[in-house]
């Protein structure tokens, strides 16, 4: 079956009476007898009952929800296990080019230091040779980083070569021998080993830098379903994830509904890669007394007509318990009573308030003095 969401067009996360209203909006226009000319009527409006069917119930469209969350995640992780596999072909091609190259030019050097005689002529075949670091520069292009890393192997490598020169003159040099005669002794080249470990090593730094992390998994998103007592005894949640697995979230000072907390390596575990970061929403539990607004939360007192004009005391419920509050005369329904430091635990210790809203309401009977009055007073007659 298609999507059933996109079958009533509604949104994902679309409420009862929204999906419910699609479906009856649907089900008058699909309906076959007012299509008796299209031969796809009646398949048309049995897909929509079906998926009417996986929506309106609240478990079929949570497994629904959790499968195409997981097909999602799948789908994720073959992209990336797909995108990392062309890198490391890519790698591996270019490494085989570096070691042909590298092949190439050992084999080129030998033929030259054999057809070249003398002192001179073999300095000067040395220092015609390609070191590994401009043949990577030479394959994959040129780059601050890459210059900056073959300039310090290139240092390394003088030094080593200095260090190695002056043992072997010291040990072969006869007495009274001038000591500036080192200097023109030919310096062999790195062998064969070697100079692949340095190619492959600075191959490497080109490819990754600096020695930078792994790449990142995509993030695991996930709902925590939490209820208002939860979030003021700072409870720790439990969040199901697409995976199988069960993480526990404490909650903590400055959480609100609706707000997104981040779990460094908790998310997707990938071969290859650094392990992705789990994004928990908080979704607070729909509450018969309160509504969360931010870190305030609202709730509703009903008022008689006579408090509203003349004030009055009230007892109110709070999370804690009911508390009294001072009505003030003249108080109409767009009006409310703050009561601070009743809603929910913020960052800083301090905690929001409470919005007692105010709605008049008239008596359950007709009172026959208050209509004679208002009577009087819609027509302007005042004793």
């Amino acid at each position: 079956m298609r999507d059933p969401y996109s079958i009533l067009g509604v949104r994902r996360d679309a409420p009862a009476d929204e999906i419910k209203a699609a479906w009856r909006t649907k089900a008058k226009t699909l309906h076959p007898d007012h299509n008796q000319d299209d031969p796809t009527a009646a398949q048309r409006f049995a897909e929509m009952g079906q998926a009417y069917d996986v929506l309106k119930d609240p478990e079929r469209r949570r497994r629904y929800d959790r499968a195409v969350e997981t097909q999602q995640t799948i789908m994720q992780q073959r992209e990336v296990q797909r995108q990392a596999e062309e890198r490391a072909k890519a790698a591996r091609a270019k490494a085989e080019q570096v070691m042909e190259e590298l092949a190439r030019a050992n084999a080129q050097a030998g033929g030259q230091a054999k057809a070249k005689t003398g002192t001179q002529g073999q300095a000067s075949g040395a220092s015609a040779a390609e070191t590994p670091e401009e043949m990577v520069e030479r394959i994959f292009g040129t780059s601050a980083e890459a210059r900056a890393a073959g300039a310090k192997l290139h240092e390394q490598q003088q030094a080593q070569a200095k260090a190695d020169g002056a043992s072997q003159d010291g040990a072969d040099a006869e007495p009274g021998a001038e000591a500036g005669a080192s200097d023109s002794t030919p310096k062999p080249a790195p062998p064969l080993p070697l100079q692949a470990l340095e190619l492959i090593t600075s191959l490497m730094r080109r490819i990754r830098g600096e020695a930078p992390p792994p790449e990142k998994a995509p993030d695991l998103l996930a709902t925590a379903k939490v209820t208002l007592d939860d979030m003021l005894k700072l409870n720790v949640a439990t969040v199901a994830l697409s995976d199988g697995r069960d993480v526990r979230l404490p909650l903590e000072a400055g959480m609100t509904d609706g707000q997104e907390i981040r779990m460094k390596g908790q998310g997707l575990r990938l071969q290859g890669m650094q392990r992705g970061d789990l994004v928990v929403t908080l979704k607070m539990a729909r509450d018969e007394r309160f509504q969360v607004d931010g870190y305030d939360l609202h709730t509703v007192l009903s008022i008689s007509l006579e408090d509203a004009v003349l004030g009055g005391e009230h007892e109110v419920e709070t999370p804690g318990g009911k508390i009294p509050i001072s009505v003030p005369a003249w108080s109409g329904s767009d009006q409310s009573v703050t009561v601070p430091g009743l809603g929910l635990l913020k960052d800083g210790g301090e905690r929001g308030d409470l919005i007692v809203e105010l709605r008049v309401i008239l008596w359950e009977k007709p009172d026959a003095k208050v209509v004679d009055l208002m009577r009087h007073m819609r027509h302007g007659l005042f004793v």
